[in-house]
This record gives structure tokens, C-alpha cells and sequence, in this order.
């Protein structure tokens, strides 16, 4: 006659469960990007990067650098040699094969290859070199050859406005890329001096001062030898070389770069590691 009734006991643990399905349905609060990308693990970022990172396959897989760096160095010594006065001054043209067909031209595909694989800051680096490079041997064809009407009185002033108008392109390249690896800023600062030197000689009409940014190039190229053995590494199988920490390292926030860190493909500056923060 009497209906069993559930226990208090049974009655509170039906309550906790019907808890928990409440509980299971609302979706979990997330912190904010950083906080996740610092709960990351190394392989969890890792496989992050390879999901954002586009496969390339095909003619355009590979390094950019593997082209530009030699295309670079060899025009880089062929100006060293004419600023040093390795040829008389009525031969200033003797560089100019070489830099137009070789370094203008190499820098050129270069920067067009770095675009294809969506390589921003490689191709942003590469094309103003070639800019700068296609320009110096087209000065010096159009002065020697009367190209562009300029008069004697004007040559020297057409000198020193072609060198003070790259001084400014170079100098903000080389602070807007601080973030890559040490070696990089050396080739960049170089070049800096370099023109600055011959900027300095042309206005003193000064061989001296000439010999000195000449000097300069070597320096800057063989800066260049050693990123290209680390590129040429890579590519080769081996592994990279070390380039150098980046003088100013992006946030620690973020995870682990190689190199430059304003690029979503690790292709190119692979040889300086950036670790986050522990």
C-alpha cells in the first residue's frame, strides 16, 4: 500500500547529474590568441605552422636566396674592384656586364620567385637590390653615352643624387628589417656605409674615399659568402648555419621563428633560430 519513495541521497545525486549535462551543453570559455599560442606546446605550434604554411611544389619549391645571394655577391665584387681602382677611371664601365646581366637580371627572377611562394619580406629585400643594381648600370651607360641630356657641370650633381636617393632607400630597409637574423642587418648596414663612403669620395672628388666604400663591398659580399654556404647547406641537405640572433627580436609572445618572423613560409632566413621565451 505505501509507494516507495527515492532517498534523499538518490534525489541529490540525479540533481548533480543533470548538473553536469547542463554544464557539458555550455561552451567553454577560451583566454585570449596569446594566452593559447603560449599554451601551445613546440609540436603543437610546429604542426600550426604547417597548416598555415601553403606546400610548394614543383619548379617553385626551393629558396629564393639560393639565386639571389650568388647574383648579389658577384656584382657586390665587381663594384669593390672598380671603387678600389682595380681598372683606371676611363673603365668604369668594365662592371657593368656583370651587373646588369648577372646581378640586376638574378635579383630580378629572384625577387619574382620569392613572390610566387608568398615570401614577402625575401622578395622585398631582393627586388630593391635589383632596383638599386639596374639603376647604378643605367646611370653609368646614360652618363657615359649622353642618354638623358645631362651636361659637365652636371654630372657630379647627378652622382651625388643618385647616391643620397639610395642612402635613404637603404637606411629605412635596414631598420625595417631588424628582425632578421644579425647577418642580414651586417649586409644591410654595410651597404649603408658603402654608399655613404662614395657619396663622401664623389662630393671631395676623393679616390681615397672611393677605395674605402670599395673596401666596404668586399666586406658586405663576403658577409654574403657565408649566408649563401648556410643557404647552399639546406638546400644540399645539411644543416643550417647559424646567422645570428635578430637585433630586434620579435615579442616573445609568439612562437618559435626562423629567422624572420614577418614571413609565413620558413623556406628562406632558416639559418638563425629565434627561441620564445621559456
Amino acid at each position: 500500500m505505501a509507494e516507495a519513495r527515492p532517498s534523499s541521497a538518490q534525489s541529490s545525486s540525479q540533481q548533480a547529474s543533470s548538473a553536469q549535462s547542463q554544464q557539458a551543453s555550455v561552451p567553454a570559455q577560451h583566454g585570449s590568441p596569446e594566452t593559447e599560442a603560449m599554451a601551445r606546446t613546440p609540436d603543437q605550434r610546429a604542426e600550426v605552422e604547417r597548416e598555415v604554411t601553403p606546400e610548394v611544389r614543383g619548379p617553385l619549391a626551393g629558396d629564393p636566396l639560393a639565386l639571389g645571394l650568388p647574383a648579389f655577391i658577384v656584382g657586390s665584387v665587381a663594384l669593390g674592384l672598380v671603387l678600389v681602382g682595380f681598372v683606371s677611371p676611363l673603365g668604369t664601365g668594365a662592371s657593368l656586364p656583370i651587373i646588369l646581366l648577372a646581378t640586376a637580371i638574378g635579383l630580378t627572377i629572384s625577387t619574382l620567385w620569392a613572390m610566387a611562394v608568398g615570401q614577402s619580406a625575401v622578395a622585398m629585400i631582393l627586388g630593391v637590390f635589383a632596383g638599386f643594381w639596374a639603376s647604378y648600370g643605367f646611370l653609368i651607360l646614360g652618363l657615359q653615352h649622353g642618354w638623358f641630356g645631362i651636361g659637365l657641370l652636371d654630372l657630379r650633381s647627378t652622382q651625388e643624387l643618385f647616391l643620397i636617393s639610395w642612402i635613404v632607400i637603404m637606411s629605412m630597409l635596414t631598420l625595417a628589417t631588424l628582425r632578421l637574423a644579425a647577418a642580414f642587418t651586417a649586409v644591410l648596414l654595410l651597404v649603408d656605409v658603402a654608399l655613404i663612403l662614395v657619396l663622401v669620395g664623389v662630393i671631395n672628388t676623393s679616390a681615397n674615399w672611393l677605395k674605402a666604400g670599395g673596401a666596404v663591398a668586399f666586406l658586405f659580399a663576403t658577409i654574403g659568402v657565408f649566408i649563401f654556404f648556410g643557404t647552399a647547406s639546406v638546400a644540399t641537405g645539411g644543416k643550417p648555419i647559424p646567422l645570428g640572433r635578430p637585433l630586434w627580436p620579435d615579442r616573445p609572445a609568439r612562437s618559435r621563428t626562423l629567422g624572420v618572423s614577418l614571413t609565413v613560409s620558413r623556406r628562406s632566413f632558416t639559418a638563425c633560430e629565434t627561441p620564445a621565451a621559456a
